[in-house]
């Protein structure tokens, strides 16, 4: 017989051995995940008889963590903005810190605003947009087709909590396919964009759960990290009402230089907003009203 706190320590002593930098929280995860159970199971259930299913599977679980597969790709899913997301190997998985940009959106956001979300990956950020908003319609945008595979199915999940969501995904290079769509022929109140804005020297500084097993597409900001943004910038502009707003997520040390490159794109009153540990971490600019398409 193996208890359920004898199998959490085993798990977590393998985790800490192979460097995971929060090798007891994942390994609780991990047996929440395979045994079906919650925080307090450990708690006030650490003599529960762990099965011997239960044990191999999480026996596999672990062995994978160990090789710095991220927990979210063992589990498939991820919270954000109190809500559940699948993941996997072809989506950035969501981060806190992308929260502060989605609420940044939420506090302008009003109700029958349409939304264009660049480089969607999993859908997050324009799903939780839709999800928390009223008569509001959504376009997803990304270059990979398997991305948008997850966003979509991302899509199906959330409107089985709402099911008025209004939402459309398409594969396109940035706005390329953009104004051959239908959905596009009307201009957005709100883009959004959480490009990639790595440089490229930097990707294999990275950690491994992110160097080795998110995809590269959605991390190169190219040479200098900015690249995306510039793209963006000088894009936007044509498929934006008058008076609506451009906003980025951007790398701690982006802040200055996206900023001022909305500035000299034409945007006003653009600012930089911060994380919870005060580093920048959203650019938003309003769009002239005289620079309508």
């Amino acid at each position: 017989m193996r208890s359920y706190a004898q199998t959490y320590r085993q798990g977590a002593d393998r985790l800490q051995q192979a460097g995971i930098a929060e090798a007891q929280l994942d390994a609780r995860l991990l047996l929440e995940y395979v045994c079906h159970t919650d925080r307090n199971t450990l708690l006030a259930h650490g003599e529960r008889e762990v099965s011997a299913k239960e044990y191999e599977s999480y026996e596999n679980a672990i062995a994978r963590r160990e090789k710095h597969v991220p927990l979210q790709h063992i589990t498939g899913v991820q919270e954000f903005m109190g809500l559940e997301f699948a993941v996997n190997e072809h989506v950035l998985i969501p981060r806190q810190d992308t929260e502060i940009l989605v609420e940044e959106i939420m506090r302008r956001l009003c109700d029958g605003m349409r939304i264009l979300d660049m480089c969607t990956g999993s859908g997050c950020i324009l799903l939780s947009l839709l999800y928390y908003s009223n008569n509001c319609t959504g376009v997803g945008v990304d270059l990979s087709g398997d991305a948008l595979e997850t966003a979509g199915y991302n899509a199906d999940r959330i409107k089985e909590k709402k099911a008025d969501l209004n939402v459309s995904f398409l594969q396109s290079d940035l706005f390329q396919q953009l104004s051959r769509e239908k959905a596009a022929k009307k201009p957005f109140d709100i883009i959004v964009a959480n490009p990639p804005y790595i440089q490229s020297a930097v990707i294999e500084t990275l950690m491994p759960e992110v160097r080795d097993h998110e995809p590269r597409l959605a991390l190169d900001g190219k040479e200098d990290g900015l690249h995306f943004y510039r793209e963006i910038i000088r894009q936007a502009g044509g498929y934006l009402t008058g008076g609506g707003e451009l906003f980025f997520e951007i790398g701690a040390d982006q802040g200055a230089a996206v900023k001022k490159m909305m500035e000299d794109g034409g945007y006003r009153d653009v600012g930089v907003t911060k994380d919870y540990a005060g580093l920048d971490r959203v650019v938003r600019g309003s769009l002239p009203f005289s620079s309508m398409p």
